[in-house]
């Protein structure tokens, strides 16, 4: 079995949200925002606000995947903080 990144692991046991599975694979970027904001927001061990929470951890994702991530869904996850901006009315 191969190892894990370190990014991987972040991604899947943050110490701050806690993620819908898969939510970073999916199409609608909406839906990606308010899965993130609804973590954020429930979340107990959060250091920041709940948008710079959110924001942070997809951003991360993002970075992360870097050339691996396909244009299409870099594009999704772009839009992505586009509405979680919008959901929390910045």
């Amino acid at each position: 079995m191969a190892a894990k990144k370190w990014s991987q692991d972040v991604t899947e046991h943050s110490n701050a949200l806690d993620l819908a599975k898969d939510v970073f694979t999916r199409d609608d970027p909406k839906s990606i925002a308010l899965s993130l904001k609804r973590s954020a927001e429930h979340s107990k061990r959060r250091k920041s606000s709940p948008f710079r929470s959110a924001m942070s951890m997809l951003t991360f994702y993002i970075n992360r995947a870097g050339k691996d991530l396909p244009a299409k869904q870099k594009k999704v996850l772009e839009e992505a903080k586009d509405e979680l901006r919008a959901a929390f009315g910045r």
